[in-house]
């Protein structure tokens, strides 16, 4: 008996060992493409790609990383929707640069998560499954001006943290409204809102930029899918929503999924393409599952690193037959 015990826990021991080395190893760095497809009424026989990337967490020697990034400038995207948390390590902007200069002109949109301002610190992963994480007192700033100057300035997205702007990509007129990372309470979800409305009723009073029947669509965008979050950008009219930030869980076990979200989202929402519900109202929700881990996690199992392309259409046309 002792010996089949002892046999047992080496075998145990032995797949343990293996699964971490495989998710520290090799998965964090089998970068995927996740393809999505959906059609949104207000669209009108219009299209759109959407790149969306999230938390790549980046650091200075992640080259395998930002040349998969740049890479997916191949897949011509219309409109780039990033989600947060670039930085990943205090000296990783001339790495961002690398990764995303490629989409230089390319319309685009940006909201902040926690990492784009503070030095991430070693944690207790086993903290997760006591709530949401928090950030410590006296936290290390980041060169934050420095990263928006870069996506602004260089890039010319459009930065909607706290705020609603308006772009025309590939035809169509994007309505976009964002909240600084609701994780450190930095959303001001009602000044965003508030923007859009802004946006709204200029058209209302002057028949604005959105001819009556063209394509048309609204996009909500966070880091952190928080409830509260989510509600107020449905039930503000929303056809889709953006969010990062939970990693998809980040360490999965397959056929169960997601063990922790690190915010309200429940758990089989943690990462991918779903529906969103609150007053009557129903919005897409893509959550990307990110491209990075912290530093100090450098681990994925059963959750791959992603970006996400999601290709938005019209309804479909029926021709009588």
């Amino acid at each position: 008996m002792t010996n089949t015990a002892g046999a047992v826990g080496i075998g145990l021991g032995l797949v343990a060992g293996g699964a971490l080395a495989w998710g520290t190893l090799v998965e964090r760095r089998l970068y995927t493409l996740r393809p999505q497809q959906a059609r949104i009424d207000s669209l009108r026989g219009g299209s759109l790609r959407i790149l969306h990337l999230s938390d790549m967490h980046t650091a200075p020697w992640q080259r395998d990383k930002a040349a998969w990034v740049r890479s997916l400038a191949d897949i011509s995207p219309d409109l780039v929707i990033a989600t947060g948390d670039f930085l990943g390590h205090r000296d990783a902007l001339p790495r961002v640069k690398e990764a995303l200069e490629v989409f230089a002109g390319v319309p685009g949109a940006f909201v902040f998560g926690s990492n784009d301002y503070f030095v991430s610190r070693p944690k207790n992963p086993f903290a997760y499954f006591a709530g949401p994480s928090r950030i410590k007192k006296k936290p290390v700033r980041l060169d934050t001006d420095a990263l928006r100057a870069f996506l602004v300035d260089d890039l010319g997205w459009h930065d909607i943290n706290n705020d609603a702007r308006r772009l025309t990509a590939a035809g169509v007129t994007v309505d976009l409204v964002g909240v600084d990372d609701p994780h450190i309470f930095y959303d001001r979800c009602d000044a965003a809102l508030a923007h859009l409305d802004d946006l709204r009723e200029h058209d209302a009073l002057t028949a604005g930029s959105v001819a009556p029947g063209s394509a048309s669509i609204t996009i909500g965008v966070t880091h952190a899918p928080y409830r509260r979050i989510l509600d107020q950008f449905t039930a503000s009219g929303a056809d889709i929503i953006f969010a990062g930030h939970t990693h998809g869980g980040q360490v999965c076990v397959p056929g169960v999924g997601a063990l922790v979200t690190n915010c309200d989202i429940p758990r089989k929402q943690a990462s991918g393409f779903s529906a969103w519900q609150s007053g009557g109202h129903h919005s897409l929700l893509n959550v990307s599952a990110g491209l990075g881990t912290s530093i100090y996690a450098p681990v994925r199992f059963a959750c791959p690193p992603e970006a996400s392309a999601l290709d938005l259409s019209g309804p479909e046309v029926v021709v009588p037959g």
